[in-house]
C-alpha cells in the first residue's frame, strides 16, 4: 500500500505517475498501518495446531453430520452438536455456551420439519456491538466422487447439484432448465459423512478461536461470538435463521467472517499452496462486506506477513455458497474464507477425511482470522458517512474543486485516517492520520476523480475498518441532469 509522504507541510502521493500536490497543515502526520499491539500477537501464538487436529479428530468420526440425519442416533448430528456444545462449554467459563435453535420446514433431503441448532459461544464485551467467526458442522455425501462429479459435468447439470456446496435455496445447476431433466433421487442422510475439510476445518477453527480468545486475558470492546452452523449443505438454513433472528431483534452485528474449506493446502491438480487463502466477498465495490474484506487481508499482512489474504472481487465461487451470502442477504457486513486450492474428489463425500487437512496451513488461516477480529474488537466502530437519509456526507466546497469530507464520531475514537484512491482502483492507495477531527478537507482534489474513505483508530492505534463515501444511486440524488 502507498503512503502518502508529508514533506514541509505538502502530501504528495503518486498516482499512475501524476503528481497531486495538497497543501495540508504542517501537524498533519502521515501514518502507515495500524499500530502492531503485543497482545495480539500473543493470542495469535496461542492457537495450537495440535488442539486443532485434536477437535478434527473426534468432530469427524462421527459417522454424518448430516442436517437430515437421525438426531437421535449416537454418531450422526444429534450427537455431534452435543459433542461441539460440550466442549465449548468446557473451554472456559468466560463463554455463554448455547444452541441457537429454530424448527424449519420444507428443507431439501430433510424428511418433515427438525428442529436445527445452531452452537455458540459468546465472549461479552463492553459494548454489545457483534463480531461473528464461523463454520458450518453440517456434513454432505452426494456419492464416492463427491463435488467432482458434479464439477466435471457428470453430476446433475454442470453447476452441480442443487444444495452441494451450499447453494442458495432455489438455486439450479448451471443452464439447467426447468423440467429438461428429473429429480434427484433423495439420498440417504445417514449414511457416512466424515466432512472433515468441508467444513470441519471451519468448525474447529472457531472452536478454536473462542479457547484463545477467552484465555487472552484481553478486555476487548466488542462482543466476540464464535458460531458453529447447521444446514449449510440444504440451502444455508442456520445461517439465514440466524441473521433474520438478529435483523429483526437489531442485534449489532458489525462483522461475520466465515470459514468454509479452510483446511487443505494440496488441490485434486496437485498444486500445492500452503502460503495463501482466498477471501470472498459481496459487492458492490466499497460495500460493507468489501471493506470489511480489505480490513481483513489489510491486518492479516501486519500481524502474519508470511500468509497472504488474496482478495476475490466475488461473492463465491462459480455455483457454489456459503454462510456469509446469508447474512448478506439481511444487510450484514460478512465475508467467506476458502482455501486456495480446493480438492473437489474430498468435498460432499465419504473421501473428506481427516488425511486431507493441512493443519499448519488450518492455523494459519486461523491466525489469520484471530487478527482480523481482535483489532476490530478492541477499535472503536467505524465512523458513519452518511445522513439519516443514506446521502454521502461529501462535498466540494464553495470552490467546487476541493474534497470536503465529514463523518460522525465514533464512541472512543482518538483520531481518524482517511484513505483515498483514484475511482479506477480496487484498493486504497494512500492514507492520512488527521487527529481528532471530524471534517477534513482536501484543496484541488475532485470528489469525481477519487474514492474516499476514513477509519477510526483509538489511542492504542487499534483502527476500524474503512467506511467509504459511496456515489448515491440516480434517484437519490434528485435525478441531477448533466
Amino acid at each position: 500500500m502507498t503512503v502518502a509522504k508529508v514533506q514541509r507541510g505538502r502530501v504528495v502521493c503518486g498516482v499512475l505517475g501524476v503528481l497531486a500536490v495538497l497543501i495540508l497543515p504542517p501537524a498533519v502526520q502521515a501514518q502507515g498501518q495500524s499500530s502492531i499491539d503485543p497482545r495480539i500477537l500473543k493470542l495469535i501464538d496461542a492457537i495450537s495446531e495440535e488442539r486443532l487436529q485434536q477437535l478434527l479428530q473426534k468432530l469427524s468420526s462421527f459417522k454424518t453430520r448430516n442436517t437430515c440425519s437421525d438426531a437421535a442416533a449416537p454418531d450422526a448430528i444429534g450427537a455431534a452438536r452435543q459433542w461441539i456444545f460440550d466442549e465449548l462449554k468446557r473451554t472456559s467459563p468466560k463463554l455463554q455456551v448455547s444452541f441457537d435453535t429454530h424448527q424449519v420446514e420444507n428443507i431439501r433431503g430433510c424428511q418433515g420439519a427438525i428442529e436445527l441448532r445452531n452452537v455458540m459461544a459468546v465472549l461479552p464485551g463492553k459494548s454489545p456491538r457483534r463480531i461473528y467467526v464461523s463454520g458450518h458442522y453440517d456434513s454432505l455425501n452426494l456419492g464416492a466422487a463427491g463435488q467432482q462429479s458434479s464439477n466435471s459435468g457428470a453430476g446433475r447439470g454442470a453447476g452441480g447439484a442443487p444444495g452441494a456446496g451450499g447453494a442458495q435455496p432455489g438455486a439450479r445447476g448451471a443452464g439447467a432448465t426447468p423440467g429438461a431433466q428429473p429429480p434427484r433421487p433423495v439420498r440417504d442422510p445417514n449414511i457416512v459423512a466424515p466432512g472433515a475439510n468441508d467444513d470441519g476445518s471451519g468448525t474447529v477453527l472457531s472452536m478454536e478461536l473462542a479457547r484463545v480468545f477467552a484465555e487472552s486475558g484481553i478486555e476487548f470492546d466488542a462482543t466476540l461470538v464464535f458460531m458453529t452452523v447447521a444446514g449449510e449443505e440444504q440451502g444455508l438454513i442456520g445461517a439465514g435463521a440466524h441473521a433474520r433472528k438478529a435483523k429483526a431483534e437489531k442485534t449489532p452485528i458489525q462483522a461475520w467472517f466465515n470459514n468454509d474449506i479452510v483446511g487443505g493446502s494440496r488441490g485434486g491438480d496437485g498444486i500445492t499452496d500452503g502460503a495463501t487463502i482466498r477471501l470472498y466477498s459481496e459487492g458492490p465495490e466499497d460495500s460493507p462486506s468489501r471493506a470489511l474484506a480489505m480490513f481483513a487481508a489489510r491486518i492479516g499482512a501486519a500481524y502474519v506477513p508470511s500468509h497472504r489474504v488474496r482478495l476475490m472481487a466475488r461473492r463465491d465461487r462459480f455455483s457454489r455458497g456459503g454462510d456469509h451470502s446469508a447474512l448478506n442477504a439481511e444487510g450484514f457486513a460478512a465475508i467467506g474464507f476458502r482455501e486456495s486450492r480446493e480438492n473437489y474428489s474430498k468435498q460432499h463425500g465419504p473421501n473428506d477425511t481427516i488425511d486431507g487437512v493441512d493443519f499448519r496451513y488450518l492455523a494459519q488461516n486461523a491466525r489469520v482470522n484471530a487478527a482480523g477480529m481482535a483489532v476490530l474488537a478492541l477499535a472503536p466502530p467505524p465512523p458513519v458517512v452518511t445522513t439519516e437519509r443514506g446521502q454521502p456526507t461529501i462535498d466540494r466546497r464553495s470552490s467546487g474543486y476541493d474534497a470536503h469530507l465529514r463523518w460522525q464520531a465514533s464512541p472512543g475514537a482518538a483520531g481518524y485516517r482517511i484513505f483515498w484512491r483514484n475511482a479506477w482502483a480496487p484498493d486504497w492507495q494512500h492514507e492520512l492520520a488527521v487527529g481528532n477531527v471530524t471534517e477534513y478537507t482536501f484543496p484541488h482534489m475532485n470528489i469525481d476523480d477519487w474514492v474516499f474513505g476514513v477509519a477510526a483508530v483509538d489511542a492504542a492505534g487499534h483502527e476500524s475498518s474503512v467506511s467509504a463515501y459511496v456515489t448515491p444511486p440516480r434517484s437519490a440524488d434528485g435525478g441531477a441532469s448533466d
